[in-house]
């Protein structure tokens, strides 16, 4: 079937699509009520199924023969480990690992909150907690005690499972001093908590309260699965960025299964036995979704990478890790390749290692630059495929369908939508817009298999953060267009375009002109306000590694550059060389903190950023350069 043929069909019969691909899995009981409507007014998918997620990621292939198979290869450069586990060998570590939270007072419906790092217990024990039928929140291992605080009372976990230390490049983070502070500051207050000890930091455990993982498992025995509604939730993911009241995003159990199975074929091209790196984190939707969840329900072998593209030792860390293990397919964010980018800017690292099981590189999370992904065509001969998808919807929204058909890729567009989604680009009265025209990117109503149906214990946020302003559709939040070939372009968040005297430019459209510079390895362009113009854009760039060109000359040649490319509309008068930008820890550009500082605005670093002291460095440049709000005239 082709695509447009497959993708009509998820629109014209959602329902005898959806029947279809549910019926791929191993269910309790067959759902029989496909789609249906909650008390909310929210579509549900498969109400009346029942299933257990852990059963479908791992005993299912024992009971099929492929017990000896490797499920899952821990691999951690920081720590010089490298494991392996069968499916038969982590379907018992994760059994005795359930039964230990059973015998702390965990069951069907419960929370368990994870503070780990990227090590197998953390997949270890989101799987425990699908097979109990508990609910699992996993933060992100080394966020502030004052973040953590706030996700345990909105979350109230019966247990909190954690680690007594982080490791990175150079560091070792202690865990456990963050983990007790936001459980004093908590209002809500574990029963317990379970510490993985690791030899570069042991933790001080406090009696009563606290157990060691070793001590957990000692005294534990494996239990089975338990049968769950395939509404029921699998997980509450709180979205990164967020700022006093968390927002929890509910997975369910169904849905999510389905979806991630179906999408292991039809978007990556994996078949059972391949080999699926996600290099990201169990605390980010890509880890939940594609490096615990989606390769192992699709049963296939997952890497779990505890380590960074670069320093591990080198920039040539993801090619090393390609070669030993055979991956077939890799998913990272463009911000990684840009950072290897920036260390062998003439891609001599991939030299030194046997790629030739390497059939496709995919990207997400933030917009593929059209340099960067030249630079990885060019340098690898091989599809490389920008997809788009959010935390909210826990899988791809447009994709090139690699296991349905290929289509050719066009530089800065996540090529079509995925069956189930159906995507329109409307204005700002919610008329759709016809292509070649930016404006909204929505989604009609239902939203397919695996997308969340609420935000936990504040279903009214849901429905007024992305549901009140086209009535009927899903608003995203980013902005885009469909050319006239049917291709989705993704531009950036929708409070990404500045009005420069009248006229509304992408900052997107800009950068992608930035960064085709020569000596540019990633850049940010920033609206900032201009007493005359309303804002003019200001460009950040960091340079690659090597350039000797002066960073005056680069910044003037950028301002040209786009000059030449855009024309004098853009008012693009003022490049920065800047060491590093302001990012989250899963690699996001931090535009909005930017913008606040140039314009003088208060803000407060969010708990995902990377490293804090790279405000204070902006700050200070901008002030040195006379920037927006530092300008002589305010700006």
């Amino acid at each position: 079937m082709s695509y447009q043929e497959e993708y009509r069909r998820s629109l014209d019969n959602p329902e005898g699509f959806w029947r279809d691909k549910a019926g791929a899995l191993a269910w309790y009981k067959q759902p029989e009520t496909i789609l249906a409507t909650d008390e909310n007014g929210v579509a549900r998918w498969f109400v009346d199924g029942e299933l257990n997620t852990c059963y479908l990621a791992l005993d299912v292939h024992v009971e099929q023969g492929r017990g000896e198979q490797t499920a899952l290869i821990y691999d951690s450069p920081v720590t010089s480990t490298q494991r392996r586990y069968t499916y038969a060998e982590l379907r018992d570590e994760v059994a005795v690992f359930a039964g230990a939270l059973a015998q702390l007072g965990v069951g069907r419906g419960d929370r368990v909150l994870i503070y780990m790092p990227m090590v197998p217990e953390a997949a270890i024990a989101m799987l425990a907690c699908a097979r109990l039928g508990a609910v699992h929140s996993v933060v992100f291992g080394g966020f502030a005690p004052g973040e953590l605080k706030v996700r345990i009372d909105d979350a109230e976990p019966v247990v909190i499972v954690s680690a007594s230390c982080g490791v990175e490049v150079g560091r070792v983070i202690p865990y456990k001093p963050l983990l007790d502070a936001a459980i004093e500051l908590a209002q809500h207050k574990p029963g317990h908590c379970i510490i993985l000890q690791r030899e570069q930091a042991q933790a001080d455990l406090l009696p009563g309260r606290d157990l060691s993982w070793s001590e957990a498992v000692a005294g534990a025995t494996g239990v089975d699965c338990v049968p769950v509604l395939a509404t029921d939730p699998l997980y509450i993911l709180y979205t990164s960025g967020t700022t006093g009241a968390p927002k929890g995003i509910v997975r369910d159990n169904g849905g999510h299964a389905v979806a991630l199975h179906y999408s292991m074929k039809a978007i990556y091209d994996i078949d059972p036995g391949d080999v699926f790196w996600a290099a990201s984190d169990v605390g980010w939707v890509v880890g939940h979704s594609y490096i615990v969840y989606g390769p192992l329900i699709a049963g296939c072998t997952t890497v779990l990478y505890e380590g960074k593209p670069v320093k591990t030792p080198d920039a040539g860390a993801f090619w090393r890790v390609i070669a030993e293990y055979g991956v077939k397919a890799i998913f990272s964010a463009p911000t990684a390749f840009r950072a290897i980018r920036k260390e062998d800017p003439a891609g001599k690292l991939p030299g030194k290692y046997d790629l030739s099981g390497l059939k496709t590189l995919f990207l997400a999370g933030e917009r593929l630059d059209p340099p960067t992904y030249e630079w990885l065509r060019e340098l690898f001969r091989r599809p490389v495929v920008d997809h788009w998808w959010q935390t909210e919807t826990g899988w791809a929204i447009a994709a090139n369908m690699m296991g349905i058909e290929a289509v050719p890729t066009k530089p800065g567009s996540a090529s079509y939508p995925v069956p189930g989604y159906d995507v329109r680009i409307l204005d700002a009265e919610g008329n759709e817009l016809p292509a070649g025209e930016q404006g909204a990117i929505a989604i009609k109503l239902p939203l397919p298999p695996g997308c969340f149906p609420t935000i936990w214990r504040d279903h009214e946020r849901f429905v007024s953060g992305y549901l009140e302003q086209f009535p009927g559709y899903y608003v995203s939040g980013d902005g885009g267009y469909f050319d006239e070939d049917g291709y989705l372009f993704v531009m950036g968040r929708t409070d990404d375009v500045i009005n420069v005297a009248g006229h509304r430019l992408s900052t997107g459209e800009l950068e992608e002109v930035v960064g085709s510079h020569p000596a540019v390895a990633e850049c940010a362009v920033i609206g900032i306000v201009d007493s005359l113009r309303g804002q003019i854009p200001v460009a950040l760039v960091c340079l690659k590694d090597g350039v000797e060109t002066p960073a005056s000359t680069v910044e003037a040649e950028v301002v040209q550059l786009v000059r030449d490319t855009t024309g004098a509309v853009a008012c693009l008068r003022q490049t920065l060389v800047v060491g590093r930008l302001p990012k989250t820890r899963s690699g996001k550009i931090l535009r909005g903190i930017l913008h606040k500082i140039a314009d003088g605005e208060p803000y407060r670093a969010p708990s995902t950023i990377d490293d804090p002291v790279v405000l204070d460095e902006l700050t200070e440049l901008m002030r040195q350069r006379g920037v927006g709000c530092f300008a002589p005239d305010g700006g």
